[in-house]
């Protein structure tokens, strides 16, 4: 999981020369779109003032974009296409994300759906009921502490959208790695949790709708992966990172 940046350049444009413009952004879209640096990007125009445009773009990093892109043929292709408007710009800066983020109401978070906390507890109980009677599993987690269960919940429901209880009680994202350092998990192992998952998804009443399922089991093959890769002989603790918080949609490559 990477912590992206985000630059905002906003503009200023006559709107006898908007159509131009858009015109040209809409050529130069394609070497952003071409460009392995960048996320996604999106151009917008104020409904207030016409002449104020914002160009927002999602970079891996401020490094890949100064020195990736930047001294690419991509970026000499794209400032050719809106080089008559560069002296219009009026901002041009990169943001990084903070830990102030979330969603509206209009869009249900998939914490909500399930049916909150009462749903991620019914959950874990029924899955490491499971977990413990597996012949592949068990060893991994013998001598588990009585109150795993209701952590991993709260870990669920924090990544789901629910409140942050795992990080103001047991430390985030780097604690949760540093539990996998050293286990040498594999991937039958791996594959074994995510199949346990969904059957006590099913015995705990989670919704089974397609969207939400397919959501949730993504969480799992993502997660039950990056725990193989941590768990691994080589591998070193991240630099610190935010939560991962799941949704409706997907998550992009993960880069140590």
């Amino acid at each position: 999981m990477t912590v992206q940046t985000v630059e905002y350049i906003r503009y200023r444009i006559p709107e006898q020369q908007s159509a131009e413009f858009l015109a040209a952004y809409t050529r130069a879209a394609a070497h952003l779109a071409a460009a392995p640096q960048c996320v996604d990007y999106e151009l917008a125009r104020c409904e207030e003032d016409f002449e104020h445009f914002i160009l927002r773009i999602t970079w891996t990093s401020t490094e890949d974009h100064l020195e990736g892109f930047r001294k690419s043929e991509l970026f000499s292709d794209f400032l050719a296409e809106i080089r008559p408007y560069v002296g219009n710009i009026e901002e041009m800066r990169h943001y990084k994300p903070t830990s102030v983020r979330g969603t509206g109401a209009s869009m249900p978070t998939l914490y909500a759906w399930a049916g909150g906390a009462e749903a991620f507890s019914r959950l874990t109980e029924v899955f490491y009921d499971k977990v413990l009677g597996d012949d592949v599993l068990a060893p991994v987690f013998a001598g588990l502490a009585p109150e795993h269960a209701s952590h991993v919940a709260l870990w669920l429901g924090e990544v789901f959208g629910g409140p942050p209880a795992y990080s103001e009680t047991q430390g985030g994202h780097g604690h949760m790695v540093a539990k996998h350092l050293g286990k040498g998990i594999t991937e039958a192992q791996r594959r074994r949790w995510v199949n346990l998952l969904q059957d006590a998804a099913d015995e705990a009443g989670l919704p089974t709708d397609a969207e939400f399922r397919s959501a949730f089991v993504a969480y799992a093959e993502w997660g039950t992966r990056l725990a193989v890769y941590f768990s691994g002989p080589d591998a070193k603790p991240p630099a610190e990172q935010p939560m991962p918080k799941w949704n409706w949609g997907a998550a992009p490559p993960y880069r140590p």
